[in-house]
């Protein structure tokens, strides 16, 4: 077990940099929204999802009433039922205390790196391993960012703002295998440019993710049949 652990925080050790950075942009934003650092490490520990964690202090800052921004954050997190979903063969054996502990830090990044990993016959605690480094790198990011970000006034100069961009970029391409991967990533980036357009808030994400998970069972379905 422990050596999984290990084996799963070294994994997600060389993506960290770009999550520390995006973690120092939240802690910025934290300083000039007037939210406190309790606060902020709260939203670190019960929450720990980067995105809803910006949407939230974005809304904190703007009178809008508590129900939205629930809803808004569960919203953008819909997502992670389809990711716990690709993960039911790890918890096979796991009790319902486990799931909930583990799947806590499991983050867009840690479950990336384990899935592309999945031939490696690697159990749950390679997971829990990368979702603690990508928490503990986390927290670390957003704790620099909030005490230091007075010295970056503008964390586009430096590219902070390309930095997940590059590292999901740098995740899907190492987990490119099959053409049918290829046809799955560009059905799905054109079906979140489509709804983008018409849809008025974040739910394209989850309509293109469900549209390319359904995709990719039908390929696997039809390629088994072959």
């Amino acid at each position: 077990m422990k050596n999984e652990i290990k084996n799963g925080f070294m994994a997600n050790l060389p993506i960290s940099v770009s999550v520390f950075t995006y973690g120092a942009v939240l802690g910025i934003i934290c300083t000039s929204k007037g939210i406190s650092f309790l606060q902020l490490a709260l939203m670190n520990i019960f929450i720990f999802a980067g995105s809803a964690q910006f949407l939230i202090v974005d809304m904190l800052s703007n009178p809008i009433n508590i129900s939205i921004i629930i809803w808004s954050a569960l919203l953008i997190n819909l997502r992670y039922f389809l990711i716990g979903a690709s993960l039911n063969e790890f918890f096979r054996n796991s009790s319902l205390k486990k799931k909930a502990f583990i799947m806590h830090f499991v983050t867009d990044e840690s479950w990336a790196i384990t899935m592309s990993k999945k031939d490696e016959n690697l159990s749950v605690y390679f997971l829990l391993g990368g979702g603690l480094c990508i928490f503990i790198v986390w927290f670390l990011g957003t704790l620099s960012g909030y005490y230091f970000g007075e010295f970056i006034s503008n964390p586009k100069l430096f590219g902070l703002d390309f930095a997940f961009l590059a590292l999901f970029t740098a995740i899907i391409t190492s987990m490119y295998k099959t053409k049918n991967d290829l046809v799955i990533y560009l059905f799905t980036a054109f079906i979140a440019v489509i709804f983008e357009k018409i849809i008025p808030n974040m739910s394209y994400i989850i309509i293109s993710a469900l549209s390319g998970s359904f995709l990719y069972v039908y390929l696997n379905k039809r390629s088994c049949n072959e």
